[in-house]
């Protein structure tokens, strides 16, 4: 009976000074030191250990990064204050800490090329035309003996794209009605080349000629381009790459995802604001502006907006130099602003919290919440409002991210994606290709 009562006590005074070990700030900032780093060039990291005792550090690369100020293989440090690792040049290296013979940590670190943009904020037009023709509905055409849609009998749905018609690649609807007359009058089929999903598919339409108005139809509804209006996010002066938006252009209709086959965006100017309200999301209602001054040409439509490329940096910026950015992990909790238009063409800076960060492993829009405090802009829109989505978000003097969607039932409040995402679809490098470093993987505003 002695015997086990010892026994149990033992295990409870173990548990509890594993419970006080596990519970140290110590423990805590040891188990909480990354495996991984990645750093930017002329960037600078503090790791924290808080372990009271003398160790050391040892670098694998030197040329690389060094620590506390130090170039060298092996450095003593105090792992009671934090260690400072400041990159040196892009590059590979690994720095391991010990405590005497004992190996505490390891960490892994990425640093990669200094990356530096231009933030955007201006209010742009955007104007898309699509890869081939979208359908966006079908119709009936009365022949007189029955009233049939030829487009559905032959199995194009609604959402299907359009690429090419017999051996003409199409680029506009007058291509489309030169086939179908042409076919019509010779009462032959025409071969579809039809784009669904991620799959194309061959498919044999016979028009029908309409006895109200004697032309030949397909009975489609098509649809053969999209405009809007949205704000750029970045320009990034090495490549003359720009992305703006920060979400994917859908078709109104369909939902579906527009499928970029030549677009542009021009400058644009808003003319009022609809305020936005709870259950009720506002809207900036702007004009284009000296559309035939080309801003920049699109060649990407993504999840995360549009992109391509600009011939020289944007017009009315509120930096007139590049600034650094963030990498997803480096973004914090904590106050930021946001660059857009609220009246006419002129950036203002705003006000805005992120309220919280969502650690991602891989691409995804919702990356942070944002919350706008700025009373002025709250006054003006009420919050986020269809029309600001692209709008860049600063924090500690680097782009962090772009705004993407408003939550319906507050519009103060919406969601933001990290700025690494949007620059990946750009076509500008950020992470690293080395096999040591695997990639980490509402209502639209």
């Amino acid at each position: 009976m002695i015997h086990q009562q010892r026994k149990k006590w033992m295990g409870a005074f173990l548990l509890l000074i594993t419970a006080l070990i596990v519970s140290s700030t110590p423990f805590r900032d040891l188990s909480s030191f990354p495996h991984e780093l990645r750093l930017l060039e002329g960037s600078l990291q503090q790791l924290q250990v808080s372990v009271p005792v003398m160790g050391t550090l040892v670098n694998s690369n030197p040329e690389i990064v060094k620590v506390n100020g130090v170039e060298a293989r092996e450095v003593k440090v105090d792992l009671s204050k934090p260690l400072s690792v400041q990159p040196k040049k892009a590059g590979h290296a690994e720095l391991a800490l010990k405590w005497g013979s004992i190996p505490l940590k390891a960490v892994k670190v990425n640093v990669l090329p200094d990356l530096r943009v231009v933030p955007g904020g201006q209010s742009i037009g955007v104007k898309l035309q699509t890869a081939g023709v979208l359908v966006v509905g079908h119709h009936l055409v009365n022949t007189g003996a029955e009233k049939y849609s030829p487009g559905e009998r032959a199995g194009v749905n609604v959402g299907d794209t359009i690429i090419k018609m017999n051996d003409l690649f199409i680029n506009d609807m007058s291509d489309v009605k030169k086939v179908v007359n042409e076919a019509g009058a010779k009462k032959e089929p025409i071969q579809l080349l039809v784009v669904r999903g991620k799959e194309k598919l061959s498919l044999s339409l016979t028009p029908a000629k309409d006895t109200k108005d004697k032309e030949y139809r397909m009975g489609l509804y098509i649809r053969d381009s999209a405009a809007g209006v949205g704000t750029l996010t970045f320009y990034e002066p090495k490549s003359g790459a720009f992305g703006a938006l920060g979400h994917v252009i859908s078709d109104v209709d369909t939902g579906q995802a527009i499928n970029v086959g030549d677009g542009q965006i021009v400058q644009a100017s808003v003319t009022s604001i609809e305020k936005g309200e709870s259950g009720n999301p506002g809207e900036k209602f702007a004009r284009f502006y000296n559309e035939n001054q080309i801003l920049g040409s699109i060649t990407k439509n993504t999840p995360f907006g549009i992109f391509g490329k600009m011939k020289e940096k944007p017009n009315r910026s509120l930096y007139s130099e590049p600034i650094p950015i963030a990498l997803a992990e480096q973004v914090q909790e904590g106050p930021a602003k946001i660059l857009t238009v609220v009246d006419g063409q002129k950036v203002e800076e705003f006000s805005i919290e992120i309220v919280n960060v969502v650690k991602q492993h891989f691409p995804a829009t919702k990356g942070m919440v944002i919350k706008v405090t700025d009373k002025r802009l709250l006054q003006k829109t009420g919050g986020i409002v269809q029309g600001m989505s692209g709008s860049p978000i600063i924090q500690n003097g680097k782009l962090v991210g772009a705004v993407t969607h408003v939550f319906v039932n507050d519009p103060t409040s919406g969601y933001g994606c990290y700025i690494e995402w949007m620059l990946q679809d750009a076509g500008v490098p950020v992470r690293s290709s080395s096999p040591s470093f695997p990639l980490q993987k509402g209502k639209v505003a």
